[in-house]
């Protein structure tokens, strides 16, 4: 398929990296002729130095023969404008725009993103998209991630394996015995910074980041079996009431009544602005680094405190006035610390900060994009290290190969792994003698040099 990607930053670097090893021909533009060196330099793309909004640009970047275009430059209109000249003058089929004011963003306006207005297919909001990874996480005290699919009848759960996990050294064909009730399925772990498939031989060791499907409705079960017992927050302190605090503290009025929410903002006209929006939450206007707010805040009390601001270096910094307002205390290994960070390098600091997680925004944001990628019957994908793995998400239809296959007749390569299937309302961890039937919604990992097999196994198409 041929890509024509816009803006060179962090997030469209990390997305032409990902599809170009997929095998995708992909052509990256920017006016910065330093970040098209990085590229040319380290990717195995075409790389373009000039305004995307050039129709001049978009023809060398050989647009009229797109199949797609992605337009992640930092400035929303600029964006919008690349995909309104992508359609009406080279007929790019399919458009995705990554837009951050809310304004753009307000359901009142919708209309205007159609082939007659604003020709955009997809919109991608990065602080949409990161406050509702940090609900799920919220939802799920326990582990590192917590992803929907089908339906939101099946959950991905991220797991760290510590010396609590009472599974530690149990092969995985004995875990089913142990639990004979739970529906869950490991997909594999993260081990050495490498992903590893387990076999039903194959153990689980300290340290290990468990990818794990499961019935929803088990969430709790499934993560107390892993020495998980955390209880959720329902006292949560935002510092920085920017995009993502804002949308994060209003998803969380909507969908979680017993949150006791409390959001520090430094600037006073962006404060007053959320508390005009915001219902029952309490706003605080003043420096979340100042230790008077934070005992305005009654940090003491707070169970999960999550650093939102613009500055990294900030959010780091609030894990450590948690520690020092807790220090004496016995509570310290109940709270929670979430730190939005931009800058990678800053993750080797998070074991010696005891933060519990580190929010990387681009991932959010790529992951975002990627799932739209693919058409046809697969709804939705998550990336694992950086794309080198993908959790899928398929329906089975009439033409795909697997229909009435058993699966230990399907042939599946190693490198594709069915975690769990949705029939009906019913979820299902598929045994050997599984048999595949249409309308199956399947979850399921594949390794990025195979997703070329999975298109053929569900007979789908790019785009």
């Amino acid at each position: 398929m041929n890509i024509i990607i816009c803006g060179a930053g962090r997030v469209g670097f990390t997305i032409a990296k990902i599809l170009g090893e997929q095998g995708h021909s992909i052509t990256v533009i920017d006016q910065s002729s330093e970040d098209i060196q990085k590229i040319d330099d380290t990717l195995d793309v075409k790389a373009i130095v000039g305004k995307a909004t050039y129709p001049s640009i978009l023809e060398k970047a050989n647009a009229s023969e797109a199949d797609m275009i992605i337009a992640v430059t930092r400035n929303d209109e600029i964006n919008m404008l690349i995909c309104q000249i992508a359609f009406s003058i080279f007929k790019v089929q399919k458009k995705i725009a990554r837009i951050r004011s809310q304004d753009y963003l307000n359901p009142k306006f919708t209309r205007v993103y159609n082939k007659e207005n604003l020709p955009i297919d997809v919109i991608i909001s990065p602080e949409i998209e990161i406050a509702k990874s940090i609900q799920r996480k919220l939802e799920a005290p326990g582990a590192l991630d917590n992803v929907p699919f089908a339906n939101n009848k099946i959950r991905l759960l991220e797991v760290l394996i510590n010396e609590q996990c009472p599974l530690i050294d149990i092969k995985l064909k004995d875990l089913t015995k142990k639990f004979p009730k739970l529906d869950a399925n490991i997909m594999g772990v993260i081990r050495n910074e490498k992903f590893v498939v387990l076999k039903k031989d194959n153990v689980m060791l300290k340290d290990d980041k468990a990818y794990i499907a499961i019935n929803a409705s088990q969430m709790q079960d499934t993560l107390s079996a892993f020495g998980h017992n955390e209880k959720i927050s329902n006292k949560i302190l935002i510092i920085g009431g920017g995009n993502i605090g804002f949308n994060l503290a209003k998803n969380l009025e909507e969908t979680f009544d017993s949150a006791r929410v409390k959001i520090i903002e430094k600037d006073k006209e962006r404060a007053e602005f959320i508390a005009g929006e915001l219902n029952n939450t309490i706003i605080i206007n003043g420096n979340g680094l100042d230790e008077e707010v934070l005992s305005e805040a009654n940090l003491d009390e707070v169970q999960t405190v999550l650093a939102l601001t613009n500055d990294d270096e900030d959010n780091l910094m609030v894990s450590v006035l948690v520690e020092k307002f807790n220090k004496d205390k016995d509570n310290l290994e109940d709270k929670r610390t979430m730190a939005l960070i931009n800058k990678p390098n800053y993750s080797i600091l998070q074991s010696s900060l005891k933060i519990d997680d580190l929010i990387d925004p681009r991932m959010n944001t790529v992951s975002s994009i990627l799932k739209h990628i693919h058409k046809g019957t697969i709804e939705n994908a998550y990336s694992i290290l950086n794309g080198e793995y993908e959790i899928i998400e398929a329906e089975i239809i009439d033409t795909s190969e697997l229909i009435n296959k058993e699966l230990k007749n399907s042939d599946l390569p190693e490198e594709i792994r069915i975690g769990a299937v949705l029939r009906g309302d019913e979820v299902i961890i598929p045994r050997s003698n599984f048999i595949f039937r249409k309308e199956d919604i399947v979850v399921f990992l594949a390794k990025k040099d195979f997703l070329d097999v999975v298109e053929n196994m569900f007979r789908i198409s790019s785009i």
